[in-house]
């Protein structure tokens, strides 16, 4: 077959799958525009949709971005910073402006301090090796800090270009949508212009007559617990509303479940506060450590869910990590899935996750 090219971003045109660059229905490939779905959602209907590339590729395409001049806006999810943090943007960005934006706010407890936790966010991307020129809070869904963030982007991008980067699942494509709808009127603009590509998989969207805002593919960070788990689970693990924080007062030799997707174990230890902050639907059963595999190997996809049928065909065995608190107020992060905030020191506390998602420690985010 003809090798055909969207004549909107230029990705290779394919009819296989809907999630990667260039997907057309097979119907469309005789029309005179073609356009991949992608591009022609944006062009008829101002919706931009996020497409999924891996590591590599999405490094060898945004190369071309430490050769140019522009603004790059780095969006983190802020309820899954360790999964949503592209350690390598240095690399990619060179000497360009870095704004970080932290978005999905709205999910975090409205007594949450901004001033701290910008500080937080500073401190994170310092010890990554990331140095920024400022940080944004936001909620694309919600429009908080849009109109803030547009007067950063005015003042930081000095009339260049702005480039959007960021993993799948953090919301880039609402994030965008949002922007261009409130900062620049783009509903005329959209409807009418045309969108050429600078490299495959990337989305020009004008800004003035000089620069463009250019949308760039999600990155897919597999540490994430969404790419182990099915369209419905997923659902069901990523919050779509204020988190509820939930508090344990364990005794060492107990255990805690969230569905059967992860698990904490209290080894030794004086009792203590364990505050999880995961999705308010994600059941939390706590037991006895010496019944705790037994109950999982009985219960996992039951009494124990999510998983469903479909994840339990996909999702990895548990493995361990061992941790040893000596610091007050730490949390133990699970990508993708939530975190657990220890309140007390001198702990030492078994994580379980699926195989492939890193669990970490951090300074407590809240």
């Amino acid at each position: 077959m003809e090798e055909l090219y969207c004549q909107g971003c230029g990705a290779k045109i394919q009819t296989d799958d809907p999630k990667m660059p260039g997907y057309t229905p097979a119907s469309s490939l005789k029309k005179e525009t073609l356009l991949c779905k992608r591009c022609f959602r944006l062009k008829h209907y101002n919706e931009l949709q996020d497409v999924e590339i891996t590591d590599n590729d999405f490094l060898q395409m945004v190369a071309s971005i430490r050769d140019t001049k522009g603004l790059v806006v780095h969006l983190i999810d802020i309820f899954d910073v360790e999964g949503s943090l592209i350690s390598s943007l240095p690399r990619i960005t060179g000497d360009n402006p870095i704004l970080l934006v932290a978005n999905k706010i709205d999910l975090l407890p409205k007594s949450t301090n901004r001033r701290k936790l910008t500080q937080w966010l500073q401190s994170k991307v310092k010890a990554a090796g990331i140095k920024v020129e400022d940080v944004a809070l936001i909620s694309s869904k919600k429009g908080d800090g849009i109109q803030e963030l547009g007067s950063l982007i005015d003042h930081y991008r000095n009339k260049q270009n702005v480039y959007i980067v960021g993993t799948t699942n953090v919301g880039k494509s609402t994030f965008i949508n949002r922007l261009i709808d409130q900062s620049i009127g783009m509903d005329d603009v959209i409807t009418t212009s045309y969108f050429p590509g600078t490299t495959l998989g990337f989305i020009e969207i004008p800004l003035d007559d000089h620069a463009s805002l250019i949308d760039t593919p999600g990155i897919v960070n597999h540490e994430q617990m969404a790419h182990y788990v099915s369209n419905q689970d997923l659902k069901i693990i990523t919050p779509n509303k204020e988190i509820k924080p939930r508090i344990f007062q364990l005794n060492s030799g107990q255990t805690l479940f969230f569905g059967g997707l992860a698990r904490l174990d209290f080894v030794k230890g004086e009792r203590t506060s364990f505050v999880c902050y995961f999705a308010n639907g994600l059941p939390i059963h706590r037991t006895k450590l010496e019944n705790a595999d037994e109950l999982y190997n009985k219960h996992i996809g039951e009494m124990l869910s999510p998983p469903d049928k479909d994840t339990l065909t996909m999702l990895p065995l548990l493995v361990r990590s061992s941790f040893r608190i000596k610091e007050g107020r730490t949390d133990i992060v699970f990508p993708g899935l939530g975190w657990v905030s220890v309140l007390d020191e001198q702990k030492s506390i078994d994580a379980f996750a699926p195989k492939g998602v890193s669990i970490s420690v951090r300074k407590s985010l809240l």
